[in-house]
Order: structure tokens, then C-alpha cells, then sequence
């Protein structure tokens, strides 16, 4: 008789998580649209209309994946019929933000439509983590791992209202974290420099460790000391450069024609290229300094460098107030592009 109710255990458990292994092979194709698919033609779209109904599908999504972490945390398990309704209706509120999410055309601008895809991406990946962690656990016990990922959920709904909600908000948010990743590259190398005895692995080396610092491939030699300067003066360039054309775009970023939403998106693109230029700069700096390597790197920099201030410059962000800066950024990328050039020649 005992064996005969576990195994009507078992196959209850076997009936109920068929419904959700079936929804997640569902969400993994709306996550695998999302990441290729097109936004439809609308006719008359409405901006507004857009995020307040996606914003109302987000909160939908929070709450059903909740019904569902809760209706397998603890006994008695929902019947079939239950856990069919429950997984139906999850998949009707994942579908509802993919849907509105494709509302959005790429005229309202591409940075900001990639911000939104992210976002809704976050989503349905964080229901499918919650469902997976469900299926891979007892279904009638509330696992860490079921708490996590049902916060999981919850806070990539909550960060629909962080959303950037048109393109100028956009471009400026991805500018400020390029801009951070920038400082954070230029404190770096300076901390590197200022470490005793030039050796930038200081603060990495424990005493114990003392017998690999007098490798001398780990200090700085007195032409790498040279050599650093002027690129350091690239890293400060890039750093103005980023600081500059944010605010450029925060004073006189419109968002009012289509032209003016395709410029803001050339400049996030181009601005995105400066943080892996310099952070590529930087670890060629670290000894054993190859020079053939920095100057590469240093070009690199100083072409993307220009290439912002050029896009700057042909843009509805830059006014005639706009010039002197963007020609004294000019002349400083090309005078520490030519040390670095004189410096690492006989290499």
C-alpha cells in the first residue's frame, strides 16, 4: 500500500513538471526572438501609451512568477489542471512583454530600444532560472535557490522603472557608466605609477611572495617611466573626451527628428568603443612593456578619440560654443600621440 502511494507521488510530481519543462522550452524561444527579432510597423505608436503598458506587462510577470514559486514552496502540491493554469497564464504575461516590447520602433532610437530589449530579456531569462530551479527541486519544499531566483524576478521587473524612457536619457546613461570605467582605468595606472620602487605589482605580491618582485620583468624601467606619461596623457584625454561630449549631448541632445535620434545613436556607439580601447592601453603598460604593443594600443585610442570628436562635431549636439574644447582635445590626443610615437620608435 506504501509503495503504491509513493509511486502515485511520483507520478503526480512527473505530471505536474511537464507543463513547466514545456514552458520553459517556450520561454527559451521568446528569449532567442528577442535577442534577433525586428520591431513591427505601427502606425500611429504612442510613446506614452508604450510605457505605461509595458510597464503594467512587467508588473504582471512579477506577480505570476510569484503564484508559481509559492504554489510549489510548500504541500499540498497544485493539481495538473492548477499547474496548468498557473504556467498557462505566466506564459501569457511573458508573451505580453515581448509583444509590447516589439511595439517600439527603431525610429525612438536604437540605444534606447537595446536598453528595453535587455530589460525584457532580464525578464524572461529570470522566469526561466525560476523554473528550472523548481524542476530541479523537490516541489514541495522552498529551496535558497528558489528564494533567490524568485528575487531574481522580482528585481529585473523592478528595474523597468530605471529604464532610460527615450533616447537622450539613453545615450546619456550608457555614457556615464563608460565614462566610470574610464576613471576607473585612469586611477589604476596612477596608483600603478606611484607604487614604491615603480613596481605596479605592490599591492598585489604578499611579503611571502617577495622572491618574484626581484624578477626585474615586474618594475618599470626608466624609458617604461617615459613611455607612460604621455599615454597616461591619452587616458586623461579620453576621460575629457567622454566628459565633454556628455555634456554636450545633456545640453543640446534633442530627440525631436529622426536625424537627431540617429546622431545620439552614433555618438553612444562611438563613445562605446573608448572604455576597451583604454582598458587594453592600460594592461600593455604593465611590465614587461612591450613598446610595439602600447603604440598599437595608443593608436587605437587616440583614432577612437578622434573619431568621437569628429562624430561630435558633425552632430546637432555640438554648437559653435562647442569648438574650442573639441580643437584643444584634438591638439592634446595628437601631442601625447606623437610622444608615444618618438618613444617606442626603436622598438
Amino acid at each position: 500500500m506504501e509503495e503504491q502511494q509513493v509511486a502515485e507521488a511520483s507520478h503526480c510530481a512527473d505530471d505536474l513538471r511537464l507543463p513547466l519543462r514545456n514552458l520553459v522550452q517556450g520561454l527559451r524561444e521568446v528569449a532567442s526572438q528577442l535577442r534577433e527579432g525586428e520591431s513591427w510597423t505601427l502606425e500611429d505608436f504612442d510613446l506614452q501609451f508604450f510605457w505605461k503598458t509595458l510597464g503594467e506587462c512587467f508588473k504582471a510577470v512579477s506577480q505570476e512568477a510569484t503564484k508559481l514559486s509559492l504554489a510549489f514552496s510548500k504541500p499540498p502540491l497544485p493539481s495538473v489542471q492548477d499547474c496548468q493554469k498557473l504556467t498557462a497564464e505566466i506564459q501569457k504575461s511573458i508573451l505580453n512583454v515581448a509583444s509590447v516590447y516589439y511595439w517600439l520602433p527603431k525610429s525612438q532610437g536604437l540605444t534606447l530600444r537595446r536598453l528595453v530589449r535587455n530589460a525584457t530579456k532580464d525578464v524572461v531569462e529570470g522566469v526561466i532560472q525560476l523554473l528550472n530551479v523548481i524542476l530541479s527541486t523537490p516541489l514541495q519544499s522552498l529551496s535558497q535557490d528558489q528564494l533567490t531566483s524568485t528575487g531574481g524576478v522580482w528585481e529585473a521587473c523592478d528595474r523597468f522603472s530605471k529604464i532610460p524612457k527615450d533616447n537622450h536619457a539613453a545615450v546619456l546613461s550608457l555614457m556615464s557608466t563608460y565614462s566610470a570605467i574610464v576613471e576607473d582605468a585612469l586611477e589604476e595606472m596612477k596608483q600603478a605609477q606611484h607604487a614604491d620602487n615603480a613596481d605596479p605589482f605592490s599591492n598585489i605580491f604578499e611579503d611571502d611572495d617577495s622572491y618574484l618582485r626581484e624578477n626585474r620583468d615586474t618594475y618599470w624601467s626608466e624609458e617604461d617611466k617615459q613611455v607612460i606619461a604621455p599615454c597616461l596623457g591619452l587616458l586623461k584625454a579620453a576621460k575629457a573626451c567622454l566628459k565633454k561630449v556628455s555634456e554636450a549631448v545633456k545640453n543640446h541632445g534633442k530627440v525631436d527628428t529622426l536625424q537627431n535620434i540617429t546622431q545620439l545613436d552614433d555618438l553612444g556607439d562611438v563613445t562605446n568603443e573608448i572604455s576597451p580601447s583604454v582598458d587594453e592601453l592600460v594592461l600593455s603598460l604593465y611590465p614587461p612593456m612591450n613598446y610595439i604593443t602600447v603604440q598599437m594600443n595608443a593608436v587605437k585610442v587616440a583614432s577612437v578619440l578622434k573619431k568621437s570628436l569628429e562624430i561630435t562635431k558633425s552632430s546637432h549636439v555640438c554648437l559653435e560654443s562647442e569648438s574650442n574644447w573639441l580643437q584643444f582635445l584634438s591638439g592634446a590626443i595628437d601631442h601625447n600621440m606623437d610622444k608615444v610615437k618618438d618613444l617606442t620608435h626603436g622598438s
